[in-house]
């Protein structure tokens, strides 16, 4: 019988009801107690990271997640994580490039409503979870939530209290499991050698929402404090032509910085050459295009890869493009 290391970090799925609203209160072994039955499906050991929303998770959780993976690799045969949904998508993204070259299943899973309650999705997602991660086609990270399997950079919370919380974007689902059972749309290749655990992160990345109001007055500041700035522009992609200036200023000011254009769209991905306000962006600055990459797995690509010191922009940008595994296909 398979042997599965259930992670516990906190989130709805073992909160409980108080005066100040739902606190995450319930570990891994309480979480198991809804689901005696799972002890049928394979050997389950228990472990609490946090006990946190992960509306407070942070790259700390994700250093120990992936340092309780990596010390008890050759342990188990696969692991499952319990998340709170809000931020389950940046730490899917996170950990798909931090553990590399997994041929065991690192699941994340949680629920909308707590698994204390009578109308709850959590019995159900943390099953299915369990089910996936102990299946022999099963590897890499990923995200199993209302009974679909989501590559972990492709995941994004799009439903805020619905069942239907996460959606993969601009790739189709790797499997979906119903009433026990997977049936696989992708087959994922087994990978050869050994699991590749990274823990060293630049954290020192901004997000900058594109607004019609945007002021050219943030755009040195922004970049004096962080290595990578992510702007989040609109449509297919581009820079008003009043922010250009600031953002040229900028870049040659320190040419170790980093600009990502992307866009607030969720489907379809990024075409910054489309329009005159993206296609001279190439010219007039050092920058690197999200494409079809969402935004979280954009954001835990770039801290992976600066999280090495000393990179040319040339280097950053061949492995921005670079597919990592699948990237798993970002």
């Amino acid at each position: 019988m398979k042997k599965i290391l259930l992670v516990a970090t906190g989130g709805t799925i073992g909160s409980l009801e108080t005066a100040k609203g739902l606190i995450p209160s319930i570990g891994g072994e309480g979480l198991l107690s809804y689901l005696p039955d799972m002890s049928l499906v394979c050997d389950l050991d228990t472990v609490e990271i946090s006990s946190i929303d992960s509306t407070n998770m942070s790259p700390d959780i994700w250093v120990k997640l992936v340092e309780m993976i990596r010390d008890n690799y050759h342990k188990y045969d696969g692991f499952v994580i319990t998340h709170g949904t809000d931020t389950m998508a940046y730490t899917a993204a996170a950990l798909s490039y931090m553990i590399q070259n997994t041929a065991k299943p690192v699941v994340l899973t949680g629920s909308q409503r707590p698994i204390t309650f009578d109308s709850t999705d959590a019995k159900v997602n943390l099953a299915d979870s369990i089910i996936y991660a102990v299946d022999e086609g099963s590897s890499g990270v990923t995200i199993v939530f209302d009974g679909k399997v989501i590559l972990g950079t492709r995941a994004k919370k799009v439903m805020s209290v619905s069942y239907q919380a996460f959606s993969s974007i601009n790739f189709p689902f790797l499997a979906t499991v119903q009433n026990g059972k997977i049936i696989r749309y992708i087959g994922q290749e087994k990978r050869e050698g050994s699991a590749v655990f990274n823990t060293v992160l630049n954290r020192k990345v901004f997000l900058l929402k594109l607004t019609p109001v945007t002021s050219t007055d943030l755009i040195k500041e922004i970049f004096e404090r962080n290595d990578a700035v992510i702007v989040e522009s609109f449509g297919a992609g581009g820079l008003p032509d009043r922010l250009v200036p600031a953002f040229e200023e900028a870049l040659k000011k320190d040419e170790s910085k980093v600009l990502i254009i992307t866009t607030q769209v969720i489907h379809e991905g990024s075409h910054i050459s489309t329009y005159e306000v993206g296609r001279g962006l190439g010219t007039r600055l050092k920058c690197l295009e999200t494409k079809d990459m969402n935004l979280e797995t954009a954001l835990a690509k770039i801290m992976w890869i600066m999280g090495e010191k000393g990179l040319s922009f040339e280097e950053i940008k061949k492995r921005f493009y670079t597919q990592v595994e699948l990237d798993l296909l970002g």
